[in-house]
């Protein structure tokens, strides 16, 4: 496939909201430009029983720095949770403040094969969003960090089920026992 086609079937839409032009920064190494924005979340940012909800608003503080192979991008980002409790299956809500620091190369010749590259003047900040976020997310994330989750034989929340609900569980082995110990039983054999 010629080189052409090639840059043609990757190119970034200078209008697509994660696309970042670094024309100003020219390829002066030193030259730096601080930028604040705020940008739709990507879809498909969640894991398991949390993430960031569709189109929510994610507020980026970014500084763009040129050096010598390619612009160094360092931030925050911070986004709208929304989810439910591993635990007890209650919706919340919450948000999350993450730091993401990217090297987009020039060329590819200086990058290795998963590093980032310009396109152009063009940097697709979504990838590294995307990865920053997906890695702090809880795995199990909780309501509260003493919610006693629900109960395993019947369901019910143990929040609202208060301290004195519990199952009587038998174990099949020792029922023939049970009885035994009950002074209300009739069956004493005395001689």
């Amino acid at each position: 496939m010629p080189q052409e086609s090639r840059k043609t079937l990757h190119s970034l839409d200078p209008r697509a909201p994660w696309v970042i032009s670094t024309h100003d920064l020219g390829r002066r190494p030193g030259s730096m430009r601080e930028t604040s924005r705020s940008l739709p979340a990507p879809v498909n940012l969640s894991v398991g029983m949390i993430g960031v909800p569709r189109d929510a608003e994610i507020e980026l503080v970014m500084r763009l720095e040129a050096v010598m192979e390619g612009v160094l991008v360092t931030g925050t980002a911070r986004a709208p949770l929304s989810g439910e409790c591993s635990r007890c299956l209650d919706p919340l809500t919450s948000e999350i403040e993450v730091g993401f620091q990217e090297l987009f190369f020039y060329s590819p010749e200086d990058a290795a094969e998963d590093d980032s590259l310009l396109d152009g003047e063009l940097l697709d900040l979504e990838p590294t969003f995307r990865d920053a976020v997906v890695l702090a997310l809880p795995l199990s994330p909780v309501c509260s960090d003493d919610c006693p989750g629900l109960c395993v034989e019947c369901g019910v929340k143990l929040a609202d089920a208060g301290p004195d609900h519990r199952h009587e569980k038998i174990d099949a082995r020792w029922a023939a026992l049970q009885g035994l110990n009950d002074p209300n039983n009739h069956n004493d054999q005395e001689g």
